[in-house]
Order: C-alpha cells, then structure tokens, then sequence
C-alpha cells in the first residue's frame, strides 16, 4: 500500500533559473478568469452577490435551487433532476450545468453522463465528486468536460471523518492529473474541498488541478451570502453587516454544508437522511476583492518562481518535494 500526501506534505521547487523578471510578465487566467470557481453553496454564492464573483473573474457555479441567464454560470441540479431535463430535451445546448452528487462513483452517473452529452454534445458539463482518480478516467471517457475531485476534505463536510471514505487530496490531483496526461479527451480537474490558505490552492494547480472550488475561503468574506450575526449572536441584514463590518465591529457569517438536515429540508426533501455535513459561524476576515487580488500576486509569484508566464505552463508541471512535519513547522509561523 503507497502511502498518499496532502498539501502540508509538499513544497513547490523553484527552477533553475527563471527568465521572468517581474510578475507583470505573468498571465495568471484562462479565458480572461483566475482558475477559481464558487463552490455551489448557499452560504457563499446566489444570484444577490454573483456579479461580485464575477467582476472579480471567478467562475461561479450556483447551488441548486438558483437560476441565472448566463452560460458561462453552471447550474446545479441532482442527478434524477438533471436526467429529466435532459430526457424531456429542456436543457440550453451552450448552457453549463453541474451534476451535483456526492457519490460520484454510481454507474448511474456515468451512463447518463454518456446519454446525456450524446444528446448535448456543446453543454459544458461538470460531474463529481470523486475520490478515486480511475473514476475521473471513466467520467472523462464518458464525456464529463470538468470532474469535481475530492470527497470529506472540505471545511463543512464530514464524510471522511464519519465514513472513513476518502482520498488524500495532494495526491488524488497528481494522478488524476498525471492519467488525464493518457486520455485523447481529459476532463478538465477540479480540486474540490478544504482549502486552507493561498498556498492551499496554488499547490493544487502545481500538481495539476485546472480549477479549484473555493467554499470556506470565499463564505469568510462579508459579501458572501450567509447569513449575517453581529458579535455571533445577533442576526442583522447583509446591508447592516457590511456598515458593521467597516466600523470593525464582529460580524461571523453562517456556513453550512450541502449535504445538512437544513439543507435537505430546503430542498424539501421529506424523508432526512444522516447528515454529513457540519453547521458553523465564523467570523468574517476580509473583503472578497482583498483575498482575490492577494491570491493573484501570490499566483502571479509562484509562476514566476517555477519560470511559467502562463497557467498551462505551470498547472501540473512544476517540480514538487515531499517534506517532514519539522520542515513544515519551520514555515508554518
């Protein structure tokens, strides 16, 4: 049995030599984004705040339940609801949809993905999530164009932690990716949970996640869409937060994940399934537009370390190094 790794497991190496002099020279997007997209949950994204996400070129993919004319936005419906649109021709054919399923792993879900991009040959379709980089070859056969991979690694998910289900993260994005080098039709790669930090995020790009889905880092911004509390126990408006929030005073936003009693009961699901999700409050850190333009310079500085003026010379092409928990505790101040 290989033992597997995460991201405090490893550091990205510099090259040799960098012919970049400056961070200006770096082109850190795809498309005119940054390889970031909105993790579809309620506490984080909805149609009130999306125009922020995207000013700020991130990709946004809306929780299910929310609808928004734009075929650059995914749209998120559960397997059986996503099968119905397809099968009663109700689908936009340029339009971005993502199957949202926890277990990405069902043969269901690989059948009416083929079916499904048979009938739908130029939708953008994301599946996931998944645990285990076979399946990403599989849905990648099957015509997924983005797989969501990850499962119990993020910050309001509980499934690895209840379930004992799993795969390190580090290490599923490195060979996902290093099998998507073997494929005439490669999904794109979405590292899908638990990012911590920056260098979280960056380090999945290096080993060579295309996107990341961002939840946790994003809903700690005060224009994320939870629900707002002053001092973590009064519930005020997002207008009030946000005057709050600028006179420093406490304001913790509510997130949730998507797999919650709560949740289930908003979907207006009858029958409540064991949750694995988790409810928390945590306190709000910075302005959305803060964090992104930090990542960028810090994207920006990355790249230029390893000598990639560009994303596809940087995403899964870089050298890594494993390192032990006492190199990691000399950075990690």
């Amino acid at each position: 049995m290989k033992s597997k790794f995460d991201f405090n497991d490893i550091l990205i190496q510099p090259a040799t030599t960098s012919k970049i002099s400056s961070r200006s020279e770096v082109n850190p997007y795809v498309n005119g984004y940054l390889p970031l997209i909105t993790a579809p949950m309620d506490t984080v994204v909805d149609t009130n705040n999306i125009d922020l996400y995207s000013s700020l070129k991130i990709n946004v993919c809306l929780p299910r339940g929310e609808y928004y004319v734009d075929n650059n936005v995914f749209i998120s419906y559960s397997l059986d609801d996503f099968i119905f649109l397809y099968e009663e021709k109700l689908l936009n054919n340029s339009g971005s949809y993502l199957i949202d399923i926890a277990n990405g792993h069902m043969e269901k879900l690989l059948t009416h993905v083929r079916l499904c991009k048979e009938k739908y040959p130029n939708i953008r379709l994301m599946v996931g999530n998944v645990a285990n980089p076979e399946t990403y070859v599989e849905l990648s056969n099957a015509g997924a164009d983005l797989v969501r991979c990850g499962i119990g690694n993020g910050n309001a998910c509980s499934t690895t932690l209840q379930t004992g289900v799993g795969y390190p993260m580090a290490s599923l994005i490195q060979e996902c990716y290093d099998a998507s080098c073997l494929l005439d039709n490669p999904a794109k790669i979405v590292a899908d949970g638990g990012m911590k930090s920056y260098s979280d995020v960056i380090k999945a790009l290096a080993l060579g996640a295309d996107y990341v889905m961002v939840g946790s880092i994003f809903n700690k911004a005060i224009e994320s869409c939870g629900d707002n509390y002053l001092f973590g126990k009064i519930k005020v408006s997002q207008e009030f937060a946000e005057l709050a929030y600028r006179y420093k005073l406490p304001v913790y936003k509510k997130f949730r994940g998507m797999s919650t009693k709560e949740v289930q009961k908003k979907w207006g699901k009858v029958k409540l399934t064991t949750s694995e999700g988790v409810i928390r409050y945590r306190k709000v850190e910075y302005p959305l537009k803060k964090w992104v333009n930090n990542f960028e310079d810090y994207l920006r500085s990355a790249m230029s370390y390893t000598d990639s003026k560009t994303l596809n010379e940087f995403i899964g092409n870089v050298s890594i190094n494993k390192i032990t928990n006492n190199a990691f505790n000399r950075f990690n101040k």
